[in-house]
């Protein structure tokens, strides 16, 4: 078999799923292709701005020291476990929005889109007041040591405060998904790391006029640049000819009927969101107990596996907005393909990921610091990423394709298992039992992604997401 013909078995779309499946019209590679791109393309590179953004506040709150380091990178997952409630009506407000477009539905996905806003102008005015009373128990037991707790609290509760700004713009940039349109939040989120790399680099080690705020300049910035994002994404929907056009009349009205459609994928959404803060958080605490340069060598890896991710999330996102409007529009067939097409794409991706992490880690560790022993172990973590880096990419395009479809019940079972209890299990039996400290952390880390592809995929061949109702 010619290379030719090898590439066309693996890429081309009438080989992607089995004929049986197809109902309609075979659409060519350019179109399939074309359109997958064109969601996809904004946002993956949205996906990579986020991680560029963690990639340089890691990096310049490192110039300050790894304590500093230790400092924001620990309070990541208490930080997620307050923004969990809104990643989870997300995923339902883009199901919902995505088949309303499907079906041209526009009242019906005003309606969403509205109700979305509603719930989360509410929920985030109370997740924030609850956040200062709760922040320095909350980074204790998360394994926040006492030379770390008061920079870490510091960060913690400004960073808390652009919730309320960045719930809104995640709502609406939600629904905007659904409805096809993802350059907004490319727009919304270069924006943000713009602002946020600009008043890093004035306030962390005190530039010009501005003071020198250490890792409080960090959280500032990171807050300035949630409050742009917003603006940005309110101002999407205000246009006389935008598709998705809220009313101010209708956010301070309740509707019951949208409220039950949201908490059918939503709460599933939500369970599985809990999973994955238990099991995040869990992991943390045990690597936390390593010691402050462990930690802050894992942090600086985080940082870096978060590019590999954001490329399998972008996917993830686009192809969860795609199955949702070609189930919407009868054509489970074309859905199955573009799931199917993204794996490929993301397989592509993930080769250039295993070079990059497999020969240059040392130089990527550097980048952050010149400590030898953080150099050295970093360098071996990235290889365990190297390999991890197909699986995980892969596993999250079947999770967004199942998320679009609404099978969000499924992925949460999934969390439980993969992510709530293998992760955090193995990693303590590795770390200490075992003795294998930060590597064995890592090692449970790729066990985690392949066990999630494993039931990501199996679901996925059974077909059953193609039938959901929502």
């Amino acid at each position: 078999m010619t290379v030719k013909n090898l590439a066309r078995r693996l890429y081309a779309p009438e080989y992607l799923i089995k004929p049986r499946y197809w109902i309609g019209e075979k659409p060519p590679a350019k179109a399939v292709y074309g359109e997958l791109t064109h969601v996809a393309w904004p946002s993956i590179t949205e996906a990579v701005l986020i991680s560029l953004l963690t990639f340089v506040d890691t990096a310049m709150v490192a110039t300050v020291g790894p304590q500093a380091v230790a400092a924001v990178g620990i309070t990541n997952q208490p930080r997620f476990i307050f923004y969990a409630l809104f990643f989870a009506l997300n995923v339902g407000t883009t199901v919902i929005v995505s088949r309303r477009f499907g079906q041209q539905d526009r009242p019906g996905a005003n309606k969403c889109l509205e109700q979305s806003l509603l719930l989360s102008v509410a929920a985030s005015a109370i997740l924030v007041t609850l956040s200062f009373f709760v922040t320095r128990p909350l980074l204790a037991f998360s394994g926040a040591g006492d030379d770390i707790v008061a920079d870490a609290s510091a960060y913690f509760r400004i960073t808390m405060v652009g919730l309320a700004f960045t719930s809104v713009g995640m709502t609406i940039n939600a629904a905007q998904r659904g409805a096809g349109n993802t350059k907004i939040s490319l727009r919304t989120n270069l924006t943000a790391n713009i602002v946020n790399v600009i008043f890093n680099y004035l306030l962390i080690n005190g530039i010009w006029l501005f003071p020198r705020l250490e890792v409080r300049g960090a959280a500032i910035a990171t807050l300035l640049g949630n409050i742009a994002s917003c603006v940005m994404s309110v101002i999407s929907v205000s246009g006389a000819g935008t598709f998705l056009r809220p009313r101010i009349k209708h956010l301070v009205k309740p509707d019951p009927v949208v409220f039950r459609q949201l908490a059918k994928v939503s709460g599933s959404a939500a369970l599985e969101q809990l999973f994955v803060r238990i099991g995040f958080f869990s992991y943390v605490k045990i690597v936390a107990a390593l010691g402050t340069t462990a930690f802050a060598t894992h942090q600086i890896c985080m940082s870096i596996i978060n590019f590999s991710y954001s490329i399998g999330d972008g996917l993830s996102i686009a192809v969860s907005a795609l199955v949702g409007q070609y189930l919407g529009r009868k054509r489970p067939d074309l859905s199955q393909v573009f799931s199917k097409a993204a794996t490929r794409i993301g397989l592509f991706f993930a080769s250039a990921m295993f070079i990059l992490f497999a020969f240059f880690g040392s130089e990527l560790m550097k980048i952050f610091s010149r400590e030898t022993d953080i150099v050295t172990l970093g360098a071996q973590l990235l290889l365990i990423v190297a390999f991890a880096s197909p699986g995980q990419i892969t596993q999250l395009v079947f999770s967004g394709t199942l998320r679009g479809a609404g099978d969000t019940k499924y992925v949460a079972y999934m969390s439980l298992i993969s992510i709530c209890l293998i992760r955090p299990v193995l990693t303590y039996i590795l770390c200490y039992p075992l003795e294998f400290g930060l590597i064995g952390a890592w090692f449970s880390l790729f066990v985690d992604q392949y066990t999630r592809l494993m039931l990501t995929a199996v679901r996925f061949s059974r077909g059953k997401w193609k039938k959901i109702e929502v």
